[in-house]
């Protein structure tokens, strides 16, 4: 959605930064909260698609 921002957590690794993402469906979290269809995201939890 826009360029990726530095997260400047006290837990975030140095240099780790933050993405937004936009799901394809609208998502809840494990408490039950939603639906979600856009959120910032750390670094750390994102990978990339494997190529077919």
């Amino acid at each position: 959605m826009s360029a990726p921002e530095p997260n400047d957590h006290a837990q975030a690794f140095e240099g780790e930064l933050l993405y937004w993402v936009t799901f394809d469906a609208p998502q809840y979290d494990s408490g039950g909260d939603g639906p979600y269809r856009k959120a910032r995201i750390w670094g750390r939890y994102l990978r990339a698609d494997p190529e077919p």
